[in-house]
């Protein structure tokens, strides 16, 4: 299968990137004009790029036809499935993240109830069904029955796999529907080759920010997070817990990723930066 037209651009003589609109304001980025950007007619050398492209069906169908053309995405397939599955990248982050279990196939309350206690956080292997809060809040055997009973059905879900992680506190900054899960103290931060490119509100429709403090504490964990991973391109979500520690909410492969609150500009300079140093060498 094919992948849908693409344009192969390239920043500041540094980044290689292949980008295609998705119609996502908090995903879609314009290069020009911040950028120095030239689109060549030919590779005379394979390339290394980073694709912002959406989300992948299937990343390795994806990485195959970039590879036929020369051209190289930054992450392999099996690294692709690291950074985005959470039962991959669990058990390199275990002690920093909730304690998490998965099942290929719906689980029994008790085997759940036996492990994690009531309540607790049920999601899919990659992510929730945008954030509701009657499939992600399991009070008792009773409603996690409940969302067994409605997982199949929901288009979000029905694929994923269950997720089921133990109930952690978090600071709240706003609560505005019963419907939704609340909005936690919680950030996105990006990280290139080992280095912070990025880091912002995860909720962007709430004002909130970290002290110089709570800043500090909460990159150590993630620097953390990103050296255990070792990968190139990647996406750390930080939650604070009521009590004031920070914990790693989720892990993203950096391709697939939106921005969330993160300055997208900024972001692509540090990158550019990054690669122009090491072409310079």
């Amino acid at each position: 299968m094919a992948e849908e037209p693409f344009t192969l651009c390239r920043l500041e003589r540094a980044t290689w990137v292949v980008t295609r609109p998705t119609g996502l304001g908090l995903y879609d980025f314009a290069f020009e004009p911040l950028f120095t950007v030239d689109h060549p007619a030919y590779l005379p050398h394979p390339v290394t790029a980073i694709a912002r492209l959406g989300a992948a069906d299937d990343y390795p169908k994806r990485y195959d036809f970039f590879s036929q053309l020369s051209i190289r995405l930054v992450h392999t397939p099996e690294q692709y499935a690291l950074g985005s599955w959470l039962p991959n990248w669990y058990p390199k982050l275990e002690g920093v993240t909730p304690r998490s279990l998965w099942f290929d196939r719906p689980p029994s309350a008790r085997e759940v109830g036996d492990e994690l206690g009531w309540p607790v956080f049920v999601k899919g292997g990659r992510q929730t069904s945008k954030h509701q809060r009657r499939l992600c809040v399991a009070e008792s055997p009773e409603d996690f029955d409940r969302i067994m009973g409605e997982w199949e059905a929901d288009p979000i879900l029905w694929w994923q796999g269950v997720v089921c992680r133990a109930w952690v506190r978090l600071r709240k900054v706003a609560d505005p529907s019963p419907l939704l899960l609340p909005m936690s103290h919680e950030f996105r931060s990006f990280w290139y080759r080992g280095n912070l490119v990025g880091i912002g509100r995860y909720w962007t429709t709430v004002p909130y920010g970290m002290t110089d403090d709570e800043r500090r504490d909460a990159l150590r964990l993630a620097a953390e997070a990103v050296e255990r991973l070792g990968l190139d391109f990647i996406v750390i979500d930080l939650a604070q817990t009521e009590t004031g520690s920070w914990t790693v909410i989720e892990c993203n492969d950096g391709q697939d990723a939106g921005y969330a609150g993160v300055d997208r500009a900024a972001l692509w300079r540090e990158v550019v930066e990054i690669d122009c140093a090491l072409v310079d060498k």
